[in-house]
């Protein structure tokens, strides 16, 4: 998998959800604070999201997107001051699914919604950088595969056919993924800097794609740089400078993460967990996963067990 997906696909947990809503004006919608992400597209007339703390209302037009990674509180409204209604969740957490059957009049706002069930215990530093939310503005020319995305999810609620259980989740994904990826991979004018700088750098991304297509590897700084076709030296600093901490201070913190992603999904026994790691000795494996996670790896995976259930 490459960077990204992986970053992803280790912190998920449980099926994405969505609505679809018309919503004519006045209306207002207050979303409690999650564990997970979320997003909400204007399909049709405009809204305007009311970020979490004390940041302005953004006004959102057809086509906008909105994306909020870290599950702050947050309002939609057809203005500012109007009223807000308290969103009613389900029991598991998750919000209803509206499907609007009748027609959508000029006057109405038609809205996508959905939520992300992401852990925050090992949180990715890819999604960790990321501000309060994200507004990705409707441009012509701009964003086309993530508007396709947007279309295909929104046909899919609109009229659900045969295989939309399986359609729907699927969709979810990959918007999350376009989400992503057009906000860190997009051109800014002061050059992306952070996680954005690394997936952009070719050096440091050769790197990262070594680390995560191998982290069972006994990888050293030469040969990580050797991938980068760095000096060791001019390696390293690069990538402590973009990534936010040396190369086998991530590879380390890489291998961990990817053994309680295993540990919470798998069934494997422990030892085959230790190697792929990257460690021979099923004791050296249990004494460094509790050093990273306060418990042993078969207490965090009986403790992931009954959280799940």
């Amino acid at each position: 998998m490459d960077v990204l997906s992986d970053a992803i696909a280790a912190m998920r947990t449980g099926l994405p959800h969505s609505s679809r809503a018309v919503k004519r004006a006045p209306w207002g919608v207050r979303f409690p604070a999650s564990e997970g992400a979320g997003f909400h597209v204007v399909l049709q007339g405009s809204a305007y999201l009311l970020p979490p703390g004390d940041a302005a209302p953004v006004r959102m037009g057809p086509g906008d997107v909105v994306f909020l990674a870290h599950g702050y509180g947050h309002g939609l409204a057809d203005r500012p001051g109007t009223p807000l209604e308290e969103a009613r969740l389900e029991p598991d957490g998750s919000w209803p699914t509206l499907r609007h059957t009748g027609p959508v009049h000029d006057e109405d706002t038609l809205m996508l919604c959905g939520a992300y069930r992401l852990t925050k215990a090992r949180a990715h530093p890819l999604l960790t950088e990321l501000p309060p939310f994200i507004h990705l503005p409707a441009r012509v020319g701009a964003g086309g595969r993530l508007r396709a995305a947007v279309d295909l999810l929104g046909a899919e609620l609109a009229d659900p056919q045969p295989g939309s259980d399986a359609v729907v989740p699927a969709l979810l994904d990959t918007l999350l993924l376009y989400l992503l990826r057009t906000w860190w991979l997009a051109e800014r004018p002061e050059g992306p800097t952070g996680w954005a700088g690394a997936l952009n750098d070719p050096a440091v991304a050769a790197a990262l794609h070594a680390i995560h297509d191998e982290p069972a590897r006994g990888w050293t700084v030469e040969e990580l740089g050797a991938r980068a076709g760095l000096s060791r030296a001019a390696f390293a600093r690069r990538f402590t400078t973009l990534v936010g901490q040396p190369p086998l201070a991530y590879l380390t913190w890489w291998r961990m993460t990817t053994a309680g992603r295993l540990l919470r999904e798998a069934g494997d026994p422990l030892r085959t967990v230790a190697e792929q790691a990257g460690y021979t000795s099923e004791f050296a494996f249990a004494k460094a996963f509790k050093r990273e996670y306060g418990v042993a790896p078969g207490q965090y995976r009986k403790q992931s067990a009954a959280s799940a259930g």
